[in-house]
Order: structure tokens, then sequence, then C-alpha cells
């Protein structure tokens, strides 16, 4: 089974024309486009309105549970090396200390 229907193709072809004339205009700015991804996503969207075959968009939920996972492990690697870090810096000052005398 094909993912997209030939209405969705046509509308994206159709976007594609438009970024390389320079008529195509993203939605809330009005500005020009000139990326090729985005062009593409204007044109599944507008095909998506129009009721053609169309996969559903990826959910930013799930963008944010990954970038969460992720902001959470950096933390704690931050938070191990930072206390290793301080152990290691007290070792070293009663050291001095202890061979000062």
């Amino acid at each position: 089974m094909a993912k997209y229907s030939r209405g969705a193709g046509k509308k994206v072809k159709k976007a594609m024309h438009e970024m390389k004339e320079g008529k195509l205009k993203s939605g809330r700015s009005g500005r020009k486009v000139k990326s090729r991804k985005q062009a593409i996503a204007i044109g599944l969207s507008e095909a998506r309105e129009e009721g053609a075959k169309v996969p559903k968009k990826k959910s930013a939920t799930k963008k944010r549970a990954t970038k969460k996972s992720a902001t959470k492990k950096s933390a704690v690697k931050k938070r191990a090396t930072t206390a290793k870090k301080k152990s290691t810096s007290r070792k070293r000052t009663t050291r001095k200390r202890s061979t000062s005398h």
C-alpha cells in the first residue's frame, strides 16, 4: 500500500514549484520559503486539509519525551562528574596540608 495518495503528491509538487519560483510563503509570518523540507511540509499539510491520504504528523509529545529523558541523563552525568571533582579536590587539599607541616 502506498503511504501517500496521488493528490498529496500533486500538492507537494505544486508547493515545490512555487518555492523554486519564489512565490511560496509560510503561513504565519508570510515570509518566502527557502527550505525544501518546509515546502514539502506545506504541501503535505495542504493535502491533509483537503482530505488526501497522508500519514499523521509525528506527535510533539514523543519528541518532548525523548528530549526530556536525554536532558535528565545528561544532568545526572553532570552531577556525578561534579561530585567526583569535588571529592578529588578535597583529597588534594588534605594531602597538601599534611605535607606542608
